[in-house]
């Protein structure tokens, strides 16, 4: 739970080979690295007077982890690009669903204009919003909006 008086904090998850950015198929992802899109969102997030703590990992149960004790760790949403997982993972979507606070999906390139097994997101039944097909800047988006409806919800 967040301290009263505290920072409205934003926990960034990245999935899967998302660690590769900037090298891992430039044509569809760009040329921005992960740790330029987190230094960006820090920025972004302190100019808002919030803070945002980034991480990514290969691993599912990392993600599902995290994503569960979130609310107990003082974050009052989620960002969430769970990859290749967002896919096939129930897990993940379980996760969102128990997480007790707002998840944004979040995707660099647009999944649903790609192959058809990307067209589906278990992941999306449970978030709030979804930010898709702007790059990089998919992010900031994400995060731009997460902290604008925590504050319309009286939750920032």
């Amino acid at each position: 739970m967040r301290k009263p008086g505290a920072a409205v904090r934003v926990l960034v998850l990245s999935g899967p080979n998302l660690d590769r950015l900037g090298k891992r198929e430039p044509h569809i992802y760009g040329f921005v690295t992960l740790a330029e899109i987190h230094a960006g969102l820090e920025a972004v997030a302190a100019e808002r007077g919030a803070e945002v703590v980034c991480r990514q990992s290969a691993h599912e149960g990392d993600l599902i982890g995290w994503i569960g004790a979130a609310q107990e760790e003082g974050f009052s949403g989620v960002l969430l690009n769970a990859g290749s997982l967002t896919h096939t993972s129930i897990g993940l979507l379980d996760a969102v669903r128990l997480a007790g606070v707002p998840v944004v999906e979040i995707h660099i390139s647009q999944p649903e204009a790609r192959e058809p097994f990307r067209r589906r997101s278990y992941v999306s039944r449970a978030c709030f919003a979804k930010v898709t097909g702007f790059g990089a800047l998919s992010y900031e988006l994400g995060l731009v909006g997460m902290l604008r409806h925590l504050a319309q919800s009286g939750t920032a």
